[in-house]
C-alpha cells in the first residue's frame, strides 16, 4: 500500500519513523511518501518530499514572515498527494498545517485520512472537533484521558493506542543499568527547549540549586536544538554542569529534578524522579489572558494531567519565584520524606493509567486492518 504521511516539527519525525518501521513489518509492500525529517528519510522505502524545517515556524510572528513559504508549502503538498494517489493519509500531530490538508484530502475524495497523535484540542481551540469530525476517518491517540474527552464529551471514537514516551522509557530501561549509588546525589535541571524557555526558567533554578551544589552534582540537559554556547552566560558563576543528547542516562541517575513543562514532565515521572515543575514567562498578561480565555485545562504537566489530579507540584508564573521552587525542592531531597514518596506512588499510577500497549505497533495494526477492510 501507498502511504502519505506529515510530520511538521522533530518529535513528530520521531514519531511517524517508528509508525513506518511498524507499518512496514506488516506490510512488505509499504511504500512512504512523506513532509518529514530524517529519522523518517532513513525507513526503508521512504521518499521525501519536503524536510520538515521549511513547515516548523511557531508563534504568531514567524509564520506571518514566513506565510507565502507555508502556503507554497502546503500547495505544494496538495499537489502531490492529488498526484500521488495514495491509499491513506497518515497526519501526525502538526494540527494548524494537517486540518487544512485533512480537508483537502476529504474534499476531493482521495484516501482516507488518518490522525496519528491526536491535536491536543483538549487545551485550546477545542472548535477544531467540527474539522476533526468533518475530515479526519481515524483519530489515534497517545494520552488516555483524550478518550473520555473526544468520545465522551464529543461523541467521536478514536483508538488510544498507548504512549510512545513511555515505550522509549521501557526500551531503555531494559538497556541500562539500575542507578549507581553514589555519595553525590544528582539534581538535574530541563530548563526546556526553546531559548525563551530557558532565558526564562534557568536562571531561578540555578539560583536555588546553588544551595546543594557542595553535596550534590547540578546537572542541566542540554536542549538538542540549541547550541552549548547559549548555556554558558546563564552557568558562569554557578558549579553546575551540561550534558546533551543525554536526558535519559541523566534522568536515570536523578535524585530529583526541576523541569519545565513539556512532555519533559512525563519522562521525568516514568523514570521514577520526584519533580518540581517550573514554568515562567516574561509575557505575564498574555499568559493570565490566554489561560482565563482559552486554556480549558486545569494543568500545564502531563504527569498531573494524565493523574487528574495533582501529582506534582506546578509553579507556573504568578506562582513560579526562585523561593517557592527552594521550598518545594527541600521537601524532596530526603529520601524519607513524605512528600517524595507519595510522589513515587503516584507515579506507578501514571504507568498504568498509560498502560503496557507499544503505541506504533499497535497503531500499525489498526491502521493496516483498517485498510485491508476499506479495500
Amino acid at each position: 500500500m501507498k502511504y502519505y504521511l506529515i510530520a511538521g516539527e522533530a518529535s513528530g519525525d520521531l514519531h511517524a519513523s517508528r509508525l513506518m518501521q511498524e507499518l512496514k513489518k506488516q506490510d512488505a509492500e509499504a511504500e512512504f511518501r512523506f513532509y518529514g525529517g530524517d529519522q523518517m528519510a532513513a525507513v526503508e522505502g521512504s521518499t521525501m518530499v519536503k524536510h520538515y524545517r521549511d513547515l516548523a515556524y511557531m508563534g504568531f510572528i514567524p509564520v506571518f514572515l514566513h506565510l507565502p513559504t507555508i502556503l507554497m508549502n502546503m500547495r505544494r503538498a496538495k499537489k502531490d498527494i492529488k498526484a500521488w494517489q495514495p491509499d491513506v493519509v497518515i497526519l501526525v500531530d502538526y494540527p494548524g498545517f494537517n486540518l487544512k490538508i485533512a480537508k483537502y484530502v476529504r474534499k476531493n475524495a482521495i484516501a482516507p485520512v488518518y490522525y496519528y497523535i491526536a491535536p491536543k484540542i483538549w487545551a485550546w481551540k477545542e472548535y477544531r472537533i467540527k474539522s476533526i469530525k468533518r475530515d479526519v476517518d481515524e483519530l489515534f491517540s497517545i494520552l488516555p484521558f483524550e478518550v473520555n474527552f473526544f468520545e465522551g464529551k464529543h461523541h467521536y471514537p478514536i483508538h488510544y493506542v498507548g504512549n510512545p514516551t513511555a515505550d522509549e522509557v521501557r526500551e531503555f530501561l531494559k538497556s541500562e543499568k539500575s542507578r549507581e549509588d553514589s555519595s553525590h546525589k544528582t539534581i538535574a535541571i530541563l530548563c526546556g527547549s526553546r531559548r525563551q524557555e530557558i532565558k526564562a526558567n534557568l536562571p531561578a533554578m540555578l539560583q536555588v540549586t546553588d544551595k546543594y551544589s557542595d553535596d550534590c552534582q547540578i546537572v542541566i540537559a542540554g536542549a538538542p536544538s540549541i547550541d552549548a554556547d547559549y548555556y554558558k552566560p546563564f552557568m558562569e558563576g554557578h558549579k553546575v554542569s551540561i550534558v546533551f543528547n543525554q536526558t535519559y542516562k541523566l534522568l536515570s541517575q536523578a535524585h530529583v529534578a526541576l523541569v519545565t513543562s513539556g512532555t519533559a514532565t512525563l519522562e521525568t515521572a516514568l523514570f521514577g524522579v520526584p519533580q518540581v515543575v517550573c514554568y515562567e514567562t516574561k509575557l505575564h498578561w498574555f499568559f493570565k489572558w490566554l489561560r482565563k480565555k482559552l486554556l480549558k485545562v486545569k494543568y500545564v504537566s502531563l504527569v498531573n494531567l494524565i493523574a487528574d489530579r495533582e501529582v506534582v507540584k506546578e509553579l507556573v508564573v504568578d506562582t513560579f519565584s526562585a523561593e517557592n521552587i527552594e521550598k518545594e525542592l527541600s521537601v524532596l531531597l530526603p529520601d524519607d520524606s513524605p512528600q517524595r514518596r507519595q510522589m513515587l506512588e503516584d507515579y506507578n499510577d501514571v504507568w498504568q493509567r498509560l498502560g503496557d500497549k507499544q503505541a506504533p505497533k499497535e497503531a500499525a495494526r489498526i491502521i493496516c486492518r483498517l485498510l485491508h477492510n476499506h479495500r
